[in-house]
């Protein structure tokens, strides 16, 4: 078996609203295996994997369904575990075995899946295969990838808040935490709000205690030295047992407690070195180690920190007591489990030392037996909860002590008899301030009440908000660029910091920061990662949802236009109904309310689908469609057109905002699909919240030119020949076209037309088809092949026109795009129309006017390259002029 092709899918799906992989699988030979025969190799796995157990459900399954609970089940072994996917319904591509199956980590679930192929091709085939060195090798994996225990508790709690999470590489726990404007980063425990130099000050332990000092907090006299000499004199000059750490080490790496004498403090000495050259010899405070959080401004937990230590049974030795507490399924190596392994190395030793005893020694049955002098459970201690036993006063010293070196999220260690009394009635103090404090002890206390430090944490970051910035999806066949467009526009004009995905590019605040087609997964995270939007209108396309999935896991508003023909035969999606799954992928993702188009049967079947809660809003050009007047009969909201004027309708009550011919896009009402497209723009802003001004605003005043939406109905005057340029690449953008051009011209309508190769022989002769229908004259031209020999995606093309149109003189083949504008444009005259459409580029009409006319060429070149008149009307071009002037006052979405 091998593999034919492999997405990961990263957020709502074709397939689930949760992040999957998707590979298609050539099956060799399993092509065609019978269900019983697949049960039988489940029992077959299970056999040689047998912590694998049997399904009783893939006994009527597929391959593809094996596979994928094998693939689930290998990332679970790993310790990466995985949920199932609640898969839909779609159609399955004929000779290859689709595997669906969820992930956390892709490279792991890239690497079991292989495992899990490798394992039947050896059951297959009666070969040999380690199955237990694989595994270990998806366990390494799965370690380079894993997250820890302190970070996991913060993403779980703002996953719970309902805060969305990037993770900045595969790799690091460096996370971001909402979208645009409202997003923060952490790391660890540590926050984007935390200050480079309030760290750089809690690494530094001396100077840690000498700001607390000069705060009036109480901390334990002592010093730092460099060498052997200077910390035995401090240590005679403080006198009584000490401390002996390193300087700006953590973890409790190197430290050493109960230092009575010179030897103890030289040992410990060469300890603490091991960590760093500078080292603190301290008064050693007697009493218990408490670890209070400090998030914000208040006291989230606090812990009693226990040192590592075994409880004798009166036979096993110290070494043998260790072992077996460190194979507790809550011990692990590090920070990946709720309690770190205690290490039995030469601290450890030195203080078995103390205690009169070795690793050898077998302690008496319920003796306590300590195997370090401090509590922190990196080193393997343990943790009991004692929050609700502070004080005030303590509570006020540990905010205090973190507001004094400037962290936002603390760890105040503090030293005391008894944490429930003041600090100052029993010689307590603080010896240690952490910047990055683990939060493990809070969350999984060895005894008392968990705290969710997690959540307190998120709380600091974000109050009571998510995190998330306004967004806007807006998908369908035709019109996603000029209705985002519009969006965003509008929006824009309130004074909001916008951002925008579209065919064209990347905009923050109507500048271009990246240019391609960017309507997929990559261009949204990149916008959503953005700083400085406030507001985002994505343009989700059919290709980069069936790529990667969107790159959100919900939007305020999701907007469907329309679902016809186009992409039909690629990546899996051959009929109309299963491009409008696809399409009903960014429906299904709003969580406020969705926009569609009461003229499409496929749009209006989403709704029964929407998730409760969600408010529908229909768009249509006919005030009387059935659709519309049942919904606004049950009280729903819709905008649509009556008399010419657009009217936002809430059941019976009607509020009219313009004339259509006040858009300019409506091209003085004769462009249909862009009226329609204003009326989806216009619902979509509504179910935002903005006002109806702000709607008019926007509508009123956005220009679908060159500058501000190219490629989208662009049209130059050439010679007194209305020249329009157009995207339009399907049957329903051409239809739409040459309604358009009829209401435009006053003598013929010549259609310069083309489509990309890539779609299917029947598809190409329909459009054929359409445009002889539309057009007076057809000038076929060849656009990009995409794998087609060249020239025959024209002549399937002038297939479809000469069967609809066999008339002689209307139809004409010019493979050239320049020369086909050129002979087209000799074929017209003052008051015709000519349609260039498929265009990829509007330098296209500018090469191929510029032999026969070289100065408005240049001319108009010289003004689509213009930067700050970007709305600015060129002389010779179409622009309907505005009828209101923008307002700029802010709106609030609510």
């Amino acid at each position: 078996m091998t593999i034919e092709r492999q997405r990961f899918l990263r957020g709502p799906n074709l397939f689930a609203d949760t992040p999957c992989m998707l590979t298609l699988v050539d099956p060799g030979p399993l092509a065609g295996v019978e269900p019983a025969a697949i049960a039988g190799l489940h029992e077959r796995l299970a056999s040689l994997l047998p912590s694998l157990r049997p399904r009783s459900e893939l006994a009527e399954g597929d391959l593809g369904e094996l596979l994928g609970h094998l693939t689930v089940e290998l990332q679970s072994l790993a310790g990466s575990e995985v949920g199932s996917v609640e898969k839909r319904a779609v159609r399955k591509d004929p000779g290859q075995c689709r595997v669906v199956c969820s992930y956390q980590f892709e490279r792991v679930a890239s690497q079991a899946l292989d495992l899990a192929l490798r394992l039947l091709d050896a059951l297959v085939n009666q070969t040999n295969l380690d199955v237990q060195a694989a595994l270990a090798e998806l366990k390494d994996t799965v370690a380079d990838c894993a997250i820890g225990t302190s970070t996991g508790a913060v993403l779980a709690a703002a996953r719970r808040r309902g805060i969305p999470l990037i993770r900045m590489t595969d790799t690091a726990n460096l996370f971001q935490l909402g979208w645009g404007s409202r997003q923060k980063r952490l790391q660890a425990t540590v926050t984007g709000s935390t200050g480079y130099i309030a760290v750089d000050i809690a690494s530094d332990k001396q100077l840690t205690k000498t700001l607390l000092e000069q705060a009036g907090l109480p901390v334990p006299e002592g010093e730092t030295v460099r060498t052997v000499e200077e910390a035995v004199r401090v240590a005679g000059r403080i006198g009584g047992p000490v401390t002996v750490k390193p300087l700006d080490a953590n973890q409790g790496k190197g430290v050493t407690t109960r230092c009575g004498t010179d030897d103890e403090v030289r040992t410990a000495f060469a300890h603490a070195r091991e960590h760093g050259r500078s080292v603190i010899v301290e008064r050693f405070l007697t009493g218990r180690d408490y670890r209070v959080l400090v998030t914000g401004n208040k006291v989230a937990a606090a812990s009693w920190r226990r040192p590592p230590h075994v409880t004798g049974d009166g036979v096993s030795t110290v070494g043998q007591l260790v072992d077996m507490e460190n194979s507790s399924p809550a011990r692990g190596e590090g920070h990946t489990n709720i309690l770190t392994k205690i290490p039995l190395d030469d601290i450890a030793l030195d203080v078995l030392r103390k205690q009169g005893m070795d690793a050898g020694s077998v302690p008496a049955a319920g003796s306590v037996v300590e195997l370090r002098g401090n509590a922190n459970l990196s080193t393997g201690g343990t943790a009991e909860d004692v929050t609700d036993l502070l004080p005030r006063s303590t509570v006020q010293i540990c905010i205090r002590a973190a507001k004094t070196i400037g962290l936002d999220v603390a760890g105040i260690d503090i030293v005391c008899d008894d944490i429930s009394r003041p600090l100052a009635a029993q010689g307590g103090g603080i010896i240690e301030v952490n910047a990055a404090p683990g939060i493990r002890m809070h969350q999984y206390p060895s005894a008392g009440t968990p705290r969710d430090a997690g959540d307190a944490i998120v709380e600091s970051m974000f109050g009571a908000g998510d995190g998330r910035i306004p967004l806007i999806a807006v998908t369908g066949t035709n019109g996603k660029t000029t209705t985002t467009r519009l969006i965003e526009h509008a929006a824009r004009l309130t004074g909001l910091s916008t951002g925008m995905t579209t065919t064209e590019g990347v905009y923050i605040n109507g500048e271009l920061t990246m240019e391609g087609d960017c309507t997929g997964y990559h261009s949204a995270l990149s916008l959503l990662s953005a700083p400085d939007v406030d507001l985002a209108v994505l343009e989700s396309a059919r290709g980069g949802i069936l790529k990667r999935g969107l790159a959100f896991d919900r939007c305020d508003v999701s907007v469907v236009l329309n679902v016809s023909a186009d992409h039909l035969g690629l990546d899996g999606v051959d009929t109309l109904e299963e491009l409008a799954m696809v399409k009903e992928v960014v429906a299904r993702s709003a969580s406020r309310a969705v926009v569609l188009n009461a003229h499409d049967p496929l749009c209006v079947d989403m709704a029964r689908r929407l998730a409760p809660g969600v408010e529908i809003l229909y768009f249509s050009l006919d005030a009387g469609h059935p659709v519309l007047r049942q919904h606004l009969a049950d009280g729903g909201r819709a905008v649509f057109l009556r008399q010419r004027c657009v009217v936002l309708a809430s059941g019976g009550a009607e509020q009219r905002l313009l004339d259509e011919r006040a858009m300019p896009v409506s091209m003085n009402g004769v462009a249909r699909y862009n009226v329609a497209n204003a009326l989806a723009a216009a619902a979509a802003l509504a179910a935002a919240g903005f006002g109806n001004d702000a709607i008019v605003a926007g509508l009123s005043s956005f220009v679908s030119d060159g500058k501000n939406n190219p490629l989208r109905s662009n049209v130059f005057d050439i010679g007194g020949v209305q020249v329009v340029v157009d995207f339009a690449h399907n049957c329903a953008a051409y239809g739409a076209l040459s309604e358009m051009a009829r209401g435009m011209a006053a003598g013929q309508i010549v259609g310069v037309v083309s489509a990309p190769g890539d779609r299917r022989d029947r598809d190409l002769r329909e459009i054929g088809q359409v445009c002889a229908a539309g057009f007076d004259t057809v000038v076929v031209y060849e656009s990009e092949s995409r794998g087609r020999p060249a020239g025959e995606t024209a002549r399937l093309i002038s297939e479809g026109a000469a069967s609809a149109s066999p008339e002689p003189g209307r139809l004409h083949c010019r493979l050239d795009a320049h020369e086909a504008i050129r002979f087209a444009l000799r074929m017209c005259s003052p008051g015709d129309v000519l349609i260039f459409g498929c265009g990829s580029s509007l330098s296209e009409l500018i090469e191929a006017i510029r032999p026969d006319m070289p100065q408005l060429a240049q001319k108009i070149s010289a003004e689509l390259a213009l930067d700050d008149n970007a709305g600015a009307p060129m002389e010779g071009s179409f622009h309907p002029s505005s009828a209101i002037t923008p307002i700029q006052a802010r709106t609030q979405l609510v």
